[in-house]
């Protein structure tokens, strides 16, 4: 077996052992607060922007099928506002400024992190939570603690960091697929 078919074939078996049950119960939070006319915020550093800027567009625009456009935005995408609240204020704060100013009660935070330990996703949660809003916690097997802290989590069952993030990618369009599937007809 070459070393490209050992990595695949462990990436295949760790998406294969992902618990449904913490991705059904995302999907329906994130469902429920489109259909109230709410906003599904995304958030990570390095990789998990990125996949928070893929999985926000997959909504706005389209993932699978021809439909309305769904209420979502990557707290990621701003780097004016990103840039002036770490030097204004500190990085830990970038996404929680950004989720006073945007959201409201009853919107949902999607916050992603490999590790579990990103300082300002983690505060980002922290807000999320006292605005009442929802959370979901996408983390890897480190982040045991930050999935915790979410009222719905889903936990890559790996450490390796791009094992993690490459089930997290499978996962988030899991997501986009349920929430499209449910939102996406509706007026």
């Amino acid at each position: 077996m070459t070393e490209c078919s050992r990595y695949l074939a462990e990436a295949a078996g760790l998406l294969s052992a992902i618990e449904a049950s913490g991705l059904e119960a995302a999907a329906a939070a994130c469902i429920e607060c489109i259909d109230r006319g709410g906003t599904i915020f995304f958030c990570g550093n390095g990789g998990s922007a990125a996949d928070s800027q893929h999985f926000a567009a997959e909504l706005v625009g389209r993932f699978r099928k021809e439909r309305r456009p769904l209420r979502a935005l990557a707290l990621t995408e701003n780097c004016a506002s990103i840039t002036a609240i770490a030097n204004d204020y500190s990085y830990e704060e970038v996404f929680s400024r950004q989720l006073q100013a945007l959201g409201r009660a009853g919107d949902m935070l999607v916050a992603i992190s490999t590790s579990g330990s990103s300082p300002s996703v983690l505060r980002a949660l922290e807000t999320a939570r006292t605005m009442e809003m929802g959370t979901v916690a996408f983390t890897g097997l480190r982040g045991m603690h930050f999935a915790a802290l979410a009222d719905a989590a889903v936990v890559a069952p790996a450490e390796e960091s791009g094992h993690v993030q490459e089930v997290l990618l499978a996962v988030g369009h899991a997501l986009c697929s349920a929430i499209e599937a449910a939102c996406g007809a509706r007026p």
